[in-house]
């Protein structure tokens, strides 16, 4: 029996992994809506709306692996670009599946709905290019081909594509041709060679050395031969703040966070006095780098990437991240003399049980509450510095949109996450601002029987936003107040633990109550307005 377009692209993500698919309905891709909750194998996850959808997708891809999204053309696939981009930016590999309006119509330039109303229908598609590793529009003549190559590029790149299909041609019956042989990307040989036996030269001979692993060993697969790496060398690791837990935090090797003058100095002065630094997929950005109060000297810097390996200031290209580490780990010669301070995890200051919940007492509370294989996912505000230099139990994943920022990020991603890994305890910590963005999405969360353990930190406003300004009074940062606590019961979510902590001895009795909860937890922390974290404090302080 022929094989239509829709079936083949739906088996061919099945035979990726994909077993849930998210999104919001429309018309013009109602043909591919249909065809998802048709096919037993398949999920359809629907979401409040296009950008919660997309945000969601990227957090199931941090843990599956690979996602999916189904939007439609125009008013739906513009909704989810912000999230895309965000995949895009921090490697997160999701499968856009776009209905659009039929050939007859895109053909005639008919002036339809959810257009720009110019009878153009190529906009779209050129709109998402920028964010996409790959794009294609899906016909019965191309569609072995196409759907081939933008998977070859997905899993090449680890990056979102854009895959389009006009509503009448979703269920024509495909023409059969030969899928285009994808012949997977080797390294060079001898620059592979010359690569390797430079770091490992350069790693033997240095005084002092460190490993910094970052977050490409997450998206790439890597973390068991990075770790092999780590333990070959026996050299120290420290990571940035984009990049922790890509590697365990309990390793004897592991010295903690670095992140330029903002936190450690000891392990700062550590890092930047290093003769030599092996960086395995880290990105050198304004937040890695302490907002630029690193003070790394690049000639002093091996980083392997992807797809190439930078030593001080040469360049090799390609090179293959797998191959070059697989030879580190069989040939690096392990060193004894190298130790590094660590750093410790912030001790709980001693308080009164009617004290307010201050952001050191919060933060050293979340530290002991944490359990091994926990899936934490913290959005971009004073929750993430807080929880930065706080070292997780063993096999715990930290998640947070470092890269992009989008702030409401993190509770439709601990939705995808959850749906991913529902057998593992997931712990969102947001603040309110960034919930009141997206806090639709806790409704979905009972929908799909999840039982997140959810942490709401209400202060009166976006504090990060007052850290980073010179005045900590202005109106833009002022939030409507809501009865955080209550909204679980208003979205459906009625059998949830529902609590608000206002006194370290909240906090305390109910961190006891959630230890082993086996249902839904959500609990709103009222903190003082300006109580801020140190690594925030310092930001403010080097305005």
């Amino acid at each position: 029996m022929p094989e239509t377009v829709i079936q083949y692209l739906l088996n061919r993500l099945k035979q990726l992994g994909i077993r849930d698919i998210f999104g919001v309905p429309g018309d013009y891709a109602f043909p591919i809506n249909n065809a998802i909750c048709d096919d037993k194998e398949l999920r359809w996850i629907g979401c409040c709306n296009e950008l919660n959808a997309s945000y969601a997708a990227d957090g199931y891809a941090r843990i599956n692996g690979i996602s999916a999204l189904s939007t439609t053309f125009g008013v739906g696939e513009l909704s989810a670009l912000s999230g895309i981009a965000g995949s895009y930016g921090e490697h997160n590999l999701v499968f856009h599946i776009v209905g659009m309006p039929n050939m007859q119509v895109q053909e005639r330039h008919a002036i339809v709905h959810h257009t720009l109303g110019n009878g153009e229908f190529g906009p779209f598609m050129t709109m998402a290019t920028p964010v996409v590793c790959a794009k294609t529009m899906l016909t019965p003549e191309n569609c072995i081909h196409e759907v081939e190559r933008v998977i070859a590029a997905a899993l090449e790149y680890r990056r979102p594509v854009y895959i389009a299909i006009p509503h009448n041609y979703v269920h024509e019956n495909i023409s059969p041709s030969p899928a285009p042989v994808n012949a997977p990307v080797k390294s060079d040989p001898e620059v592979l060679e010359e690569v390797v036996s430079t770091i490992i030269n350069r790693l033997s001979n240095a005084k002092k050395a460190c490993i910094m692993p970052g977050i490409f060993v997450d998206r790439f697969g890597l973390k068991d031969l990075t770790t092999a790496v780590v333990n070959a060398s026996g050299l120290p690791y420290v990571t940035m703040a984009m990049d922790k837990s890509v590697l365990d935090e309990t390793n004897p090797s592991y010295l903690g966070l670095y992140i330029g003058q903002l936190a450690n100095p000891e392990i700062r002065e550590f890092v930047e006095s290093c003769d030599c630094i092996l960086a395995i997929g880290t990105i050198l950005f304004d937040v890695n780098m302490g907002l630029f109060t690193a003070k790394l000297d690049k000639s002093r810097i091996i980083n392997i990437t992807p797809s190439d390996v930078h030593i001080g200031y040469a360049d090799y290209t390609n090179l293959k991240m797998f191959d070059v580490l697989e030879e580190l780990a069989k040939r690096l010669h392990k060193r004894t003399d190298v130790k590094g301070p660590v750093a410790k995890s912030p001790a709980p200051p001693e308080v009164g049980a009617g004290n307010p919940i201050t952001a050191d007492y919060l933060y050293a509370s979340y530290a002991k509450f944490f359990k091994p294989d926990d899936i934490i996912l913290v959005d971009s505000g004073t929750s993430f510095y807080g929880l930065l230099p706080v070292f997780l139990p063993e096999g715990a994943r930290f998640h947070n949109q470092t890269l992009w920022g989008a702030i409401g990020w993190a509770t439709p991603a601990s939705f995808g996450a959850a749906l991913a890994a529902p057998d593992r305890r997931v712990i969102l910590i947001t603040g309110e601002g960034a919930h009141q963005m997206t806090v639709q999405e806790v409704t979905q969360f009972h929908r799909y029987g999840l039982k997140p353990i959810i942490f709401v930190l209400n202060n009166q406003g976006y504090l990060i936003e007052r850290m980073l300004s010179k005045k900590l009074d202005y109106r833009y940062n002022d939030l409507v107040q809501w009865q955080y606590h209550k909204l679980p019961e208003v979205l459906g979510c009625n059998d949830w633990i529902m609590r608000k902590a206002i006194t370290c001895g909240d906090l305390d009795k109910i961190m006891v109550e959630l230890d082993n909860t086996k249902t839904g937890a959500y609990v709103e922390i009222v903190s003082p307005e300006l109580s801020a974290p140190p690594i925030m404090e310092a930001i403010h302080n080097n305005l």
